[in-house]
């Protein structure tokens, strides 16, 4: 497994967690902090041993989502309540849509869905986070910068165009034909079941 898969792995992990957080608060709308954990639970689907070092952990994503401006703490009569933000409410649509892709069974519809980015040498960070959000979600790399899926994504790619603020660095293109395209077909499981004689 290549660097940019391990990353994307983490990522990937860390975001549910981050996403069930904020599902919480979406729902909860405004939550009281010691409440988070006892919230967090259903939606996480596991049932923790300790319930302290759960409340401990929880409380160190929340500091991160709010690090993040994805969340923002509210004091109200003595107590520290969490609030999603509205840049919380893009990262929870980004995710739910991301999530949605990556478990996409549909017909195919024999047009490709192309990604191109340019995206400057100075923000080659944003750069990398936008080839592990590709693999993540299952593009194939056509080229370094041109990236190819068989269905329709481009409400995730607006998304994804927001959440990483590189909307005039990239580049959303349906192509109804692609050269030599055997190995990507082959990739998405898309070549007949049956060759025809």
């Amino acid at each position: 497994m290549g660097t940019l898969e391990r990353e994307a792995r983490e990522v990937r992990r860390r975001g549910q967690i981050q996403q069930a957080f904020l599902t919480a608060l979406l729902v909860g709308g405004m939550v009281a902090i010691g409440a988070v954990p006892l919230k967090l639970i259903p939606t996480l689907g596991i049932k923790p041993k300790n319930r302290s070092k759960f409340g401990y952990y929880t409380r160190t994503v929340a500091g991160r989502l709010v690090k993040q401006r994805l969340a923002k703490w509210v004091r109200r009569d003595g107590k520290v309540y969490i609030r999603i933000t509205q840049a919380g409410k893009r990262r929870l649509a980004f995710e739910q849509e991301r999530l949605r892709l990556t478990g996409l069974k549909r017909r195919w519809d024999k047009r490709w869905r192309m990604v191109v980015f340019d995206i400057p040498e100075r923000r080659r960070g944003i750069r990398r986070s936008l080839r592990r959000v590709m693999i993540d979600v299952g593009f194939v790399r056509l080229q370094d910068s041109v990236w190819v899926y068989p269905h329709d994504c481009e409400e995730f790619v607006a998304l994804l165009k927001a959440e990483l603020r590189i909307g005039k660095d990239v580049l959303y293109a349906i192509v109804e034909k692609i050269e030599n395209d055997k190995a990507i077909r082959e990739h998405f499981g898309l070549l007949p079941k049956h060759p025809q004689k």
